[in-house]
């Protein structure tokens, strides 16, 4: 039987006539040793907040590196953080949301809500409605709010806590149904399949610094149309237009707190082949999740050490100047800055915490370039060296003005790149899933240490393909084709 682990704020929140069950906090769970060595364990967070970069967030997000089965995942967090997600979940629920509220008062003003303790509620006219809202949302407490015109409506899906909804008569209610769910076996929903010809290829001419240039959209383009694909370049005005396709390709720097993260969501939903999928954007956008997930697999990377806000702010003596702090999600080299002393790690500290409740001290490795492997569902499609701008210790450099500098580029036949670095990028791509991604490490006499992977790497005419020319784009294609036929 698995074990079960109880995450709170504080250890006050689990009452005494509680179940007796492992409860830990949160600081704890996400600092302790033990925890990430667990396995067959399912985690169930009842953090008071679960916002981006949280502290109940970071519990959701490193359970999956440490094997942990947890309730609610970091994508259901990041479902029930936008209605735009969510909406799109719950439009099949239509007829029986209306039958199971067929009996509760309708006017212009009525509304009525929902809670639902681990797919329970206390309404058994509505207890399979609660049952497949929570097959859609797996959080542990949630309430619905409904609406009501003409028909009734989903207004919000939103998390509950403990502190504010589990007392009176619910503490009862609550505790049978956390007994009955740790009592069931765990279930992982099945995903849907498609299978058509037309690709949706997302690109905004407007970003300074896209994921590809206008040459390598336009052979994406020409390589489709030679595999039988119809590749049609859109832009984020054509949300409404997504289920028309019958596959997606992001060109777009991704974000979860983005429109991209919907964009991917939605196609994922209509079960449509996507690149970049929404697990891939959740999991490459965070260096504190790839941190968990280095460790947990013993994947060289530089020595790094997770801060905490409101801990004691002192730089990690093992890790020796200069270091290199980073937030979660920063990217192109955004939001990573070096400090070379405790006075600029102190300064760095405070302003990155106000970003996030969690960062990232690393040890500064510098070599005169980077490697960047691109892994296609699970194999190497391209190498580059990316060298690092001139009298800077960054492949790009930004300026106070905006401006931003990069250094040159080298391509590589993959076969003549050294092995272990080949190894090491495809081995770490395989976590996180099959799609494309773009592995950058370092090598030096010590060996190969990863640094990042991203879940939507350049391709760009002219560089990245300098090797492999139309074949490159013809392998991203013919994946597509691949998945659309499946």
């Amino acid at each position: 039987m698995a074990n079960h682990i109880v995450v709170v704020e504080s250890l006050k929140d689990w009452q005494a006539d509680f179940p007796p069950v492992q409860v830990v906090t949160a600081r704890d769970y996400l600092s302790q040793a033990e925890y990430l060595k667990t396995r067959d364990t399912r985690v169930i967070n009842l953090c008071r907040s679960y916002t981006y970069l949280s502290t109940g967030y970071f519990c959701s997000l490193l359970a999956e590196p440490r094997s942990h089965k947890v309730i609610p995942s970091v994508k259901t967090i990041t479902n029930l953080s936008s209605k735009s997600i969510y909406s799109l979940n719950i439009e099949d629920l239509e007829g029986l949301i209306q039958k199971s509220l067929k009996s509760h008062a309708a006017g212009p003003e009525q509304n009525f809500e929902l809670p639902i303790f681990f797919g329970r509620c206390e309404h058994p006219e509505m207890q399979e409605l609660a049952r497949q809202l929570f097959d859609l949302f797996r959080c542990p407490l949630l309430k619905v709010e409904f609406g009501f015109e003409g028909k009734w409506h989903v207004e919000r899906v939103k998390p509950m806590h403990l502190n504010g909804w589990v007392k009176g008569e619910r503490k009862a209610f609550f505790i049978e149904a956390f007994s009955g769910y740790i009592s069931k076996p765990w279930r992982t929903p099945r995903a849907r399949n498609a299978a058509r010809y037309d690709l949706a290829l997302l690109h905004n001419p407007r970003e300074a610094m896209p994921p590809s240039n206008r040459g390598a959209l336009q052979k994406f383009v020409r390589a489709g149309k030679r595999l039988g694909i119809n590749v049609e370049l859109i832009e984020k005005k054509d949300y409404v237009r997504l289920a028309e396709y019958d596959g997606l390709f992001i060109r777009e720097t991704t974000n979860i707190d983005h429109y991209t993260y919907r964009f991917a969501k939605k196609a994922q939903i209509e079960g449509m082949a996507v690149i970049d999928d929404p697990d891939s954007i959740l999991k490459c956008t965070n260096k504190v999740y790839l941190a968990e997930l280095l460790t947990a697999h013993q994947i060289p990377a530089p020595r790094t050490t997770i801060l905490h806000k409101g801990g004691k702010l002192a730089p990690p003596r093992e890790l020796g100047f200069p270091l290199v702090l980073k937030i979660p999600d920063g990217s192109f080299s955004r939001g990573v800055v070096k400090a070379k002393d405790a006075s600029e790690f102190k300064l760095h500290a405070e302003n990155l915490f106000r970003e996030s409740d969690l960062i990232l001290a690393q040890e500064f490795l510098f070599t005169a370039f980077d490697w960047r492997i691109g892994i296609l569902n699970g194999q190497p499609l391209f190498a580059c060296q990316y060298f690092m701008s001139r009298k800077h210790w960054q492949v790009v450099k930004h300026s106070a003005s905006g401006k931003t500098i990069e250094g040159g580029f080298k391509t590589w036949r993959v076969e003549d790149v050294p092995a272990p670095v080949v190894e090491v990028a495809v081995s770490l791509a395989r976590l996180i899933g099959d799609g494309l991604y773009g592995v950058d490490l370092k090598q030096n006499e010590r060996g190969v240490y990863v640094i990042e992977i991203n879940d939507n790497p350049n391709i760009d005419a002219g560089i990245e393909d300098e090797v492999l020319g139309d074949k490159l784009y013809e392998a991203v294609m013919g994946e597509f084709l691949r998945r659309m036929t499946a």
